[in-house]
C-alpha cells in the first residue's frame, strides 16, 4: 500500500458551539505524485470537515491536514460518544483508500427557557395559566416549578411541581392562581406574581440559574356590579304584579266563580248523586248471593278493574366528544440559497378537529429570511420576517379550526444565517415553533 494515514488523537472531546481541531498525518509511500481527497464518515459528518479538503504529495513526502469538529449548540447533537472515520481517497489509485477511525465525545449542556401562557388571567375564584418549558440543550432535564415568595394576597398552585423535558422538546405545566380572600363586591384587584423553572443538573455540570417569568391575575368580585340593580328591578316588578293581582284579577275570578253556581248546576249535581244510590243499595241487599255464587265473578271483576301501571320509558343521549388539550413542537433548519424547508408540527387524526389557540415562534440565532405558519390546506396563519424577532407568541380568542387530515406546518426560507453572541456562526438557519390548542371530535360542540 502506497498510502498511510493516522490521526494524532483517536479520542477527542468537542464542546457544542465550539471548534475542535484534530491533526491527520498523511504519507505518500508510492513512486508518483499523488493527490488525496478527504471525506468524514459517521454521525458527526454533518458538523465535521477536513481542511484543506485536497492534499498533493510527492513520493516519500508527508503532509498534515486538520479535522475540524464543530458541533452546534442545540438539541440536534445528543451528548455522548460517537464513532467517526476519515476516508482518505487517492485520486490516481482509489483502491488504496484508507480510513483512520476515532471517537468524539460531545459533553452535555443545559439550556432552558420558559414562557407563561397566557401572561394575565382574570376570574372571581382563580386564574388559569400554563407554563411552557423549552429544553434547548442536548440532554434530558428535570425542571422544578414553583413561585417566588412575596405574593401574600394570591397563591400559585402547580398541577405538578416537577416535569421532565426531552432535548429539543417543550412541556406545558398547568397552574392556577387563587386569591387568599374572597371578594364579594367592589372593583377588580390585580395580583402580580412571579414563577420560576429551576433546572436540575447532574454532578460535574455548572449550575443553571432558574428562569423567572412574570404574570398577573385580576380578581373579580363574586357579586357582579349589575346584581343590586337587577334585584331592585325584580322587587319593583314583583310588587307591581301583586298590586295588579289584588286590584284587577282577583275580583274578576271571584265574580266568575259566583256566576258559575246556578240552580241548573245544583239540580244536575243532585240528580247524579241519586243515580248512584240504587246501585249501592242493590249491592248491599244481595250480599249473600253475591258472596256464595259470585265468588269467581267478584274475583274476575276485581281483576278486570285493576289498571296496569305504565312502565317508565328509557331515554339515552350520545355524549359529545370530550375536548383534549393538545400541544406540539417542530424545529426547522434551512441553508442559504437552498430553497424553502417545511416542517410539520401536527397532523389532525381522522374524526377529529383541532382548535389552534396559541403559537410561539423562536429565532434564537437572529437569522434573516421568512417564516410562514400554515394550518389546514390553504390557510396561512402567520407570515413573518425572521430579522424582526427573536421570540414571539400569538394567542387567538377565536380558535383556528384545522379539520381531520389537516396539518399545521412551518416553512423557512433562509437568506442569512445569524450569529449568536459568544459563539461561532452556525451553518444553517434554525427556527422552532410551539403550538397549543384543543383536540375535539369532529361532531363535538
Amino acid at each position: 500500500m502506497s498510502l498511510t494515514a493516522s490521526l494524532d488523537a483517536t479520542t477527542v472531546s468537542a464542546a457544542p458551539g465550539e471548534e475542535t481541531a484534530v491533526p491527520l498525518q498523511v504519507r505518500n509511500s508510492g513512486r508518483t505524485v499523488e493527490e488525496y481527497r478527504f471525506e468524514v464518515v459517521g454521525a458527526c459528518a454533518a458538523w465535521a470537515a477536513v481542511e484543506p479538503a485536497v492534499l498533493s504529495l510527492y513520493p516519500g513526502d508527508s503532509g498534515t491536514v486538520t479535522l475540524m469538529l464543530r458541533p452546534p449548540r442545540d438539541a440536534t447533537v445528543p451528548s455522548g460518544e460517537t464513532p467517526f472515520g476519515v476516508r482518505v481517497v487517492p485520486t490516481g489509485e482509489q483502491d488504496g483508500t484508507v480510513v483512520p477511525e476515532g471517537r468524539v465525545t460531545v459533553p452535555p449542556f443545559t439550556e432552558t427557557t420558559a414562557e407563561l401562557v397566557p401572561r394575565s388571567s382574570h376570574g372571581a375564584r382563580n386564574g388559569q395559566h400554563r407554563l411552557a418549558v423549552d429544553n434547548r440543550g442536548n440532554t434530558p432535564v428535570t425542571v422544578r416549578l414553583g413561585a417566588q415568595p412575596g405574593t401574600e394576597r394570591a397563591r400559585v398552585v402547580f398541577a405538578a411541581t416537577e416535569i421532565h423535558v426531552a432535548p429539543g422538546k417543550a412541556e406545558f405545566a398547568k397552574m392556577r392562581v387563587r386569591p387568599v380572600k374572597r371578594m364579594w363586591r367592589g372593583n377588580p384587584v390585580t395580583h402580580p406574581f412571579q414563577v420560576f423553572a429551576a433546572t436540575q443538573v447532574a454532578e460535574g455540570q455548572d449550575p443553571v440559574e432558574p428562569v423567572l417569568v412574570d404574570g398577573s391575575y385580576q380578581q373579580e368580585p363574586l357579586l357582579p356590579r349589575w346584581l343590586p340593580r337587577a334585584l331592585i328591578t325584580a322587587a319593583v316588578l314583583l310588587i307591581a304584579l301583586v298590586g295588579v293581582w289584588y286590584a284587577l284579577l282577583r275580583p274578576a275570578v271571584k265574580s266568575a266563580a259566583r256566576e258559575a253556581i246556578t240552580p241548573e248546576a245544583v239540580r244536575s249535581a243532585a240528580a247524579a248523586d241519586r243515580s248512584k244510590a240504587p246501585e249501592q243499595g242493590g249491592t248491599d241487599g244481595s250480599g249473600d248471593s253475591a258472596g256464595s255464587g259470585g265468588g269467581s265473578a267478584g274475583t274476575g271483576s276485581g281483576g278486570g278493574g285493576s289498571k296496569p301501571t305504565p312502565e317508565p320509558s328509557a331515554s339515552s343521549a350520545a355524549d359529545a366528544g370530550a375536548a383534549t388539550p393538545t400541544s406540539a413542537q417542530v424545529r426547522v433548519q434551512d441553508s442559504v440559497g437552498g430553497g424553502t424547508n417545511v416542517g410539520t408540527a401536527l397532523t389532525v387524526p381522522a374524526g377529529k378537529t383541532f382548535q389552534l389557540t396559541d403559537i410561539v415562534v423562536q429565532n434564537p440565532q437572529g437569522d434573516a429570511g421568512t417564516l410562514v405558519v400554515s394550518a389546514g390546506k390553504e390557510t396561512r396563519v402567520l407570515s413573518l420576517g425572521l430579522e424582526n424577532f427573536r421570540d414571539s407568541d400569538y394567542h387567538f380568542v377565536t380558535p383556528i379550526l384545522v379539520p381531520a387530515g389537516g396539518k399545521v406546518t412551518m416553512t423557512i426560507d433562509c437568506r442569512k444565517v445569524g450569529k449568536p453572541v459568544g459563539a461561532s456562526t452556525p451553518s444553517r438557519c434554525s427556527e422552532s415553533m410551539f403550538l397549543g390548542g384543543t383536540m375535539r371530535a369532529a361532531d363535538g360542540n
